[in-house]
């Protein structure tokens, strides 16, 4: 099977939509089948590439670490055509996810649309960020997903969120997986030492992208409520993103900056070094739809302590795999820590093997078959448009130009009114 994977982040952004891309891609090709991946263009990219095509793109679009792909540049289309893709598979509603619309349109291919994201918490990126800006970012995410042909939630929990946003075609769960293998052994002491953390120190660990709808600070709350109480622990960071000045502050201002390692962006096998020199895994955001990272630290045997939010819920066992915590406060989430942090003998290595089997079951394999099972009986629409996407992409077009022009005039108008306001404080 020929499969066109179109995406607005990959390599060597570190994110869990380019982790998802590059990880069923790799599984993928493992089976035999051919892959082509659609992204945008990175400065520092790889210098090799396997079926890579790039288009030009604005990068650290509003001071953020993401990347804005431009509109699909002439002969672009050849490449495609050249690929003879059998279905195409997007990952965003916007940017290059209509081209990717357009893509499978014009060639009368099914296209498959994952809903990775809950937009409408990322649109502080945005000028004009407002209760409006989030409504619109929803209705864009149902509308597209209502023009593919199938979608992929990646929890439970999304699956029913999406639908009940007014999701219409059929959906089925497709978690991205984890290689088990990949995070089974790893060199703890070795990486204590590195880092200048003490053999004997407790080590609370995170990973994932240092960004603002994390919810970090709460972490950072929880965690200095949890290391002054308990001196030997230390906490390790790995990631990278603007959250992380925030973060450092809340330890120096604790006086706890000792305790602090940031490791930084890690490849493996050092991820794989980071995650067995912790001893539990925290986590606290309530914006994601799938536990990717939390599969990659129960691989590597850590108990996980979470916040009950999407995702999350669908990984972590409360009092069998780990905490998972509802309403919780920064001290209650510091409490979970410590219930852990007291755990030993047979307790704490069946909470660990639980964790392992955990991460076993969202295996990349396993998930790889769902999206194939899906990908094979796609391809009997081969050829035959889908009901109403005629008048469906028009009136997603439309859609967009009245929600946009706005959205623009109200952003202009507080703009004003701010303006105004400043002057009249001036004059004062």
């Amino acid at each position: 099977m020929n499969i066109l994977l179109v995406t607005n982040t990959f390599t060597p952004h570190v994110g869990g939509v380019a982790r998802s891309v590059e990880a069923f891609s790799a599984e993928y090709r493992k089976r035999g089948h051919q892959v082509l991946i659609l992204a945008p263009e990175y400065p520092d990219r790889p210098q090799t590439e396997t079926d890579v095509l790039r288009v030009p793109a604005i990068q650290h679009f509003n001071d953020s670490d993401f990347s804005v792909a431009l509109p699909m540049q002439a002969g672009l289309g050849l490449d495609i055509d050249a690929f003879q893709p059998d279905i195409v598979h997007s990952q965003h509603p916007f940017l290059l996810g209509f081209t990717a619309l357009r893509l499978a349109r014009h060639r009368r291919l099914p296209i498959v649309f994952t809903h990775h994201t809950l937009y409408e918490q990322y649109t502080h990126y945005l000028r004009g960020d407002s209760p409006a800006m989030r409504r619109f970012a929803i209705e864009l995410a149902t509308r597209y997903a209502n023009l593919c042909d199938h979608v992929f939630a990646p929890s439970d929990s999304i699956r029913t969120l999406i639908q009940q946003r007014g999701v219409t075609r059929p959906v089925t769960v497709v978690p991205t997986g984890v290689f088990p293998e990949r995070f089974a052994r790893g060199d703890r002491h070795g990486f204590r030492r590195q880092f200048d953390i003490p053999p004997e120190a407790f080590v609370v660990g995170h990973m994932g992208r240092l960004a603002p709808e994390k919810n970090l600070e709460f972490l950072a709350r929880a965690l200095v409520n949890f290391i002054a109480a308990n001196p030997h622990a230390h906490f390790l960071l790995v990631g990278r993103g603007p959250a992380e000045a925030e973060l450092r502050a809340i330890f120096e201002r604790e006086q706890l900056g000792a305790h602090l390692h940031v490791a930084g962006i890690l490849g493996q096998p050092a991820l794989a070094d980071a995650l067995h020199a912790m001893d539990v895994f925290a986590f606290a955001s309530t914006s994601e739809t799938q536990g990717m990272v939390l599969t990659e630290a129960m691989a590597a045997g850590l108990p996980v302590v979470a916040l009950d939010a999407p995702g999350a819920r669908e990984v972590v066992r409360d009092g069998g795999n780990g905490r998972l915590l509802a309403g919780a406060s920064p001290i209650q989430f510091a409490a979970a820590l410590q219930w852990v942090a007291e755990l030993g003998g047979e307790k704490l290595r069946e909470l660990q093997q639980a964790a392992r089997d955990t991460a076993d079951t969202f295996s990349m394999p396993r998930t790889a078959d769902r999206a194939l099972t899906c990908y094979a009986s796609l391809q009997t629409h081969i050829g035959r448009q889908t009901p109403g996407l005629e008048s469906g992409w028009d009136d997603m077009v439309n859609f967009l130009k009245t929600e946009w022009d706005l959205l623009k005039s109200l952003a202009s108008a507080s703009e004003a009114s701010l303006d105004a306001g400043m002057l009249s404080v001036g004059e004062r």
